[in-house]
């Protein structure tokens, strides 16, 4: 399953040379001009986790597949993108079909790479883009919130709820503050409020683009995001597009001795990983045999059937039951035969939520 996130900005703040860094290849091309990203690049790139490699070893399985996570580096917006001003329209077409926002935001200093702005302002460049997002749900929500209310004083059960949601969100937009902060009432609401694909509706994690020098600790401007993500409920990483371009073409054996050098302790992309699972409220569950090791995403919360048809429709379709073994069981058993000797593997039912780090077998039968 994975998550789709979409690299958005304005011009010139380091969106290519991130997308690029990140899933190691020259797919998007890094230019010192504005839309030099055009079409929107698609990424995908294997998610690091530990547990993956030790249940492999114990499994002794003959490969591993790591869980993916796709990027989309969307082309740059500019003033007015609300508007049809620039590439506005691709853009928010582009942005309506990721689950989460990757915001970069320029928190260095420096001659050589034009700001579209003139001028170096992480917060102002953020308001700049969330304004455009604003502006284009505003238009969308104040013809779409009128016809709504009247069907719903009509007697229309579903359109009472879409007005009702989508009514707060309206309120919210015209207060200058995101559709993500609206507060559905109930599963209904929050399904609607999904439905109805609201740019500023998506969770966002704010990415501080510093010089090298600031990776390890950020710097004034990247202190100022951190303060504005913290008010918003929102999330902010720190990284250097550059280190992680220089990151991206070395040898594995070769990046824990240089990031070490540059003071830190893992990659800009394992911290954005990790922060985009914290802001979707994703999970990680596992199967292993004689074949191959894998890694699988489920939203938290999903019950077994669910996370069996991430696999296959069919396991979901015809799931019986799920054979569930917790991670820590199966490293202390010493794989799944310990675990049944042990009395830890459990067969779990249609109803059963779970966990991060399960290890599950699924029965079905179609």
């Amino acid at each position: 399953m994975g998550f789709r996130c979409g690299i958005v900005g304005l011009p010139n703040v380091g969106k290519s040379t991130l997308f690029n860094a990140l899933t190691e290849t020259a797919a998007a091309q890094a230019a010192n001009y504005p839309f030099c990203t055009i079409e929107p690049n698609v990424g995908r790139v294997a998610v690091p986790d530990p547990r993956l490699d030790r249940i492999r070893e114990i499994a002794k399985s003959a490969q591993e597949i790591e869980t993916q996570l796709e990027f989309v580096d969307i082309a740059g917006l500019v003033r007015g993108a609300s508007k049809g001003e620039g590439l506005g329209n691709q853009f928010l077409g582009n942005i309506r079909e990721v689950d989460a926002i990757v915001h970069v935001l320029r928190c260095f200093e420096g001659g050589d790479v034009t700001h579209v702005e003139n001028k170096v302002d992480p917060i102002a460049d953020a308001e700049t883009v969330e304004t455009e997002l604003m502006l284009a749900d505003l238009e969308s929500l104040e013809k779409r919130v009128p016809n709504l209310a009247k069907k719903a004083a009509q007697g229309d059960k579903e359109a009472k709820i879409q007005a009702s949601v989508l009514g707060q969100a309206l309120e919210l937009l015209r207060d200058s503050k995101p559709a993500r902060l609206t507060e559905p009432k109930d599963a209904e609401e929050k399904l609607a409020l999904e439905r109805a694909q609201l740019l500023t509706s998506k969770p966002v994690l704010y990415v501080c683009n510093v010089d090298e020098g600031d990776a390890a600790t950020g710097n004034a401007h990247s202190a100022r995001v951190f303060e504005k993500a913290a008010a918003e409920g929102a999330k902010a990483v720190i990284i250097s597009a550059a280190i992680e371009a220089e990151i991206a073409t070395m040898p594995n054996e070769d990046r824990a001795d240089f990031l070490s050098d540059l003071g830190l302790e893992e990659t800009g992309l394992a911290r954005i990983i990790r922060a985009g699972y914290d802001l979707l409220d994703l999970i990680t569950y596992f199967t292993a045999g004689p074949k191959e090791a894998r890694a699988w995403t489920v939203a938290r919360g999903s019950k077994a059937p669910q996370a069996a048809g991430v696999i296959h429709t069919d396991f979901e379709r015809g799931f019986i039951r799920a054979e569930t073994i917790a991670f820590d069981d199966f490293v202390t058993c010493g794989g799944e035969a310990g675990a049944k000797e042990a009395g830890k593997m459990r067969a779990e039912g249609k109803e059963y939520v779970v966990q991060d780090g399960d290890i599950l077998l699924f029965r079905f039968n179609v």
